[in-house]
């Protein structure tokens, strides 16, 4: 119940009009609901059904960049679709996410080099090691090459009819 409570406890204070339960509501009560959503929380990992209610989310189209104008755009390639999900949702999400990671770290079962969902890790940890091997390859007198791939705009050659008819319940 305390990682419950922990949790609620770490929620952001924003609140989306689209959300049927307001974040800090949720906060304020957190004591006298903990008992309940600790109950709602492990029936779907006991049963491994999660009920439709915590797989709905709200479609929220967003500009690609900050400078566009929504009025101006012209086509669907200047947006990109954010799906919000309820705070219970999240929520859920997050407590499973967090009990997967410390088992996986307590196991040793994550590489070594992988920086995402790892805390103390991130993309320039990652760039800092490149780095370093191409150094030291360098130091050694052997070649290094080092090819990237940018996949920024892969998104925007997904079909969004497609994208649509395969997101219906």
């Amino acid at each position: 119940m305390d990682v419950v409570v922990a949790a609620v406890g770490a929620l952001p204070n924003k609140q989306r009009a689209s959300d049927p339960l307001p974040t800090s509501w949720l906060k304020g009560n957190i004591n006298l609901l903990a008992p309940f959503l600790v109950e709602l929380f492990n029936q779907p990992l006991s049963t491994g059904y999660v009920p439709v209610a915590f797989k709905e989310a709200y479609i929220a189209p967003l500009l690609k960049k900050a400078d566009l104008d929504s009025a101006d755009a012209r086509s669907f390639s200047q947006f990109r679709i954010c799906l919000r999900l309820s705070v219970l949702s999240k929520l859920l999400e997050r407590l499973v996410a967090n009990q997967l990671l410390e088992y996986l770290n307590a196991e040793r079962l994550l590489p070594e080099m992988q920086s995402a969902y790892r805390a103390f890790h991130s993309t320039e940890t990652a760039v800092l090691k490149v780095m370093a091997d191409i150094l030291l390859t360098l130091d050694r007198g052997d070649i290094a090459f080092l090819i990237l791939l940018d996949l920024s705009s892969a998104f925007d050659t997904v079909d969004h009819v497609t994208l649509l008819k395969r997101t219906e319940i």
